[in-house]
């Protein structure tokens, strides 16, 4: 089985050793993703704008991947207020339409109280 790691050059990727997604034959592994920082170098405000970033940062190592939303299989949400993810959903419909993953959402701490939301993927690219 061939692997080959995605970079996003995201700035916590060479802090904590992790690359943003793992391709392992058919496999496609995408860390848990943040929002990138906007011009001012912190995130976009409020958990639906953050959620937009971070599905973008994924769906840019998915497409490098060679695939996209439709070949999630599963989903991870890390929220530190579970009470902010309703506003995302609309943006997640939009993302996974058609194609729903299974998903999962956990209430925990995040790595910077600034993140409001925190989204990990497995994709199956394979016939």
């Amino acid at each position: 089985m061939t692997i080959r790691r995605i970079h996003s050059g995201g700035a916590f990727e060479p802090k904590v050793g992790y690359c943003r997604a793992v391709v392992a034959g058919d496999w496609v592994h995408v860390s848990g993703t943040v929002a990138a920082p906007e011009a001012n170098g912190e995130p976009p405000a409020g958990a639906k704008a953050q959620c937009d970033s971070a599905l973008s940062i994924i769906q840019a190592a998915l497409a490098e991947a060679g695939c996209g939303f439709e070949h999630v299989v599963r989903v991870a949400y890390i929220l530190p207020d579970r009470h902010e993810f309703e506003a995302c959903w609309s943006a997640l419909q939009a993302a996974f339409g058609e194609n729903p993953p299974a998903a999962t959402m956990t209430e925990c701490g995040l790595i910077d109280p600034k993140y409001r939301i925190e989204i990990e993927v497995t994709a199956y690219k394979g016939a």
